[in-house]
């Protein structure tokens, strides 16, 4: 039986425009923006170059490898990575932070003398109107600052990613003459950014629908758009889906969505659900070390992942409640692994090197005991699972292996 025979997919009923309509880029930030979380800790460099080699392995795209500008260890860290990437002859492309300043950019240029690796500039600047009141910007000094930056580095010979800051809480006429001014001076990728975490999926897609029709296109030149949001209000996923529907062709992301305040868009999830929507070239990704991917960010940083974070969690393909439990081990017994990961999960945990995972609690079944009993190769008697039984009944928390065992003992 084809397990998605027994499913209809209301998913798949949408109009064709609520689809990405290209190929979806992933920018990962975990080690730049990710590491501007005031909880975090930032890796050693042997940590960091672990997680390079799983972003590579998962075919992330692109990666920030940090802003040199902000002294001799992110210097030293930069290169490292980007020095890696030259010797293993990676295809991730790289790209590094930078303040619209001169001495923010000229490191980035340095470190390509040095390493031979090509690196886009992303140079940043904060755009809305609560930004420019508090700084005392002018329009004048954001268009001089920003036509002074990009030629400046394309005299380089850099690549420009122009960045503004705060994108979804700025002016239509201001979002306009920046990213025009920009493209005109040479950038080649504009990033829209939910810095504050503002934005809901509706205004998503009125921002980069408005940037796709009054400055990429009016420009005459191949734009690369980027999104990079916040999770504030919990809208990341859904904003980074609704920024590509709208034409955006890029994604940043952080690992388990580390960031400041509340976080990035979560890179992982990102990936879980290109995956599942059949996106290009996501669809035939292989994706079996998300999970080693975010447990390498967790370790590195001294972030802990949630129990019930979605696909990596503890819990996530994880239950201990009867008339789930059942489903699954019915599954199971008719020997598709498919079914057992699709018929109570919206996410079959094996595309991601996952199973899923029969405990025994206050809220199971005889079911959950035989199946545990079974897998783990014990004899299976009646007073033994009465025994387990009462015990989870008894209980105000899923069993633990050594309380399962003490049953077991006591058997033999």
């Amino acid at each position: 039986m084809n397990v998605a025979d027994l499913i209809y997919d209301w998913n798949q009923l949408g109009p064709a425009s609520q689809r990405p309509a290209k190929r979806v880029l992933l920018n990962d930030e975990t080690l730049r923006d990710g590491l501007q979380s005031p909880s975090v800790r930032d890796p050693s460099i042997h940590e960091k170059i672990e997680i390079l080699h799983l972003m590579e392995s998962l075919g992330i795209n692109a990666l920030d490898l940090g802003l040199p500008g902000a002294g001799p260890r992110a210097i030293e860290h930069v290169a490292a990575l980007a020095q890696e990437i030259v010797s293993h002859r990676m295809n991730i492309q790289a790209n590094c932070a930078a303040r619209t300043h001169e001495n923010d950019i000229r490191p980035i240029a340095d470190i390509v003398q040095k390493t031979g690796l090509r690196i886009e500039a992303a140079t940043f600047l904060g755009s809305s109107p609560i930004r420019r009141y508090t700084e005392g910007w002018t329009d004048d000094f954001l268009l001089q600052t920003t036509e002074k930056a990009v030629k400046y580095a394309v005299s380089l010979g850099l690549d420009v990613m122009y960045v503004t800051e705060d994108t979804t809480r700025c002016d239509p006429e201001m979002v306009k003459r920046l990213y025009t001014a920009a493209i005109n001076c040479g950038a080649r990728a504009i990033v829209i950014c939910d810095t504050a975490g503002h934005a809901t999926p509706m205004g998503t897609v009125a921002l980069v629908r408005f940037i796709m029709d009054e400055v990429v296109k009016p420009s005459g030149e191949t734009i690369r758009v980027d999104w990079h949001g916040h999770c504030d209000r919990g809208l990341a996923i859904a904003n980074a889906m609704a920024a590509l529907v709208a034409g955006a062709d890029c994604v940043h992301a952080t690992g388990i969505g580390i960031g400041e305040r509340v976080g990035n868009t979560q890179m992982d999830q990102m990936l879980v659900n290109l995956k599942l929507m059949g996106i290009e070239p996501w669809i035939g990704q292989d994706l079996t070390k998300l999970k080693q991917y975010c447990e390498a960010v967790s370790h590195a940083t001294g972030v802990p992942i949630p129990a019930n974070y979605p696909v990596v969690g503890e819990d996530a393909f994880r239950t201990a409640t009867g008339v789930h439990a059942a489903a699954v081990i019915k599954a199971y017994r008719k020997n598709d692994i498919i079914l057992a990961n699709t018929v109570y999960s919206g996410v079959p945990s094996h595309v991601f090197g996952l199973e899923q995972i029969i405990d025994i609690g206050p809220m199971s079944g005889k079911s959950n005991v035989h199946f545990w009993l079974e897998r783990h190769g014990f004899t299976i008697t009646d007073e033994l699972v009465d025994r387990i039984f009462g015990l989870a009944k008894q209980s105000d928390h899923v069993l633990s292996n050594e309380e399962i065992m003490g049953c077991v003992r006591v058997e033999t």
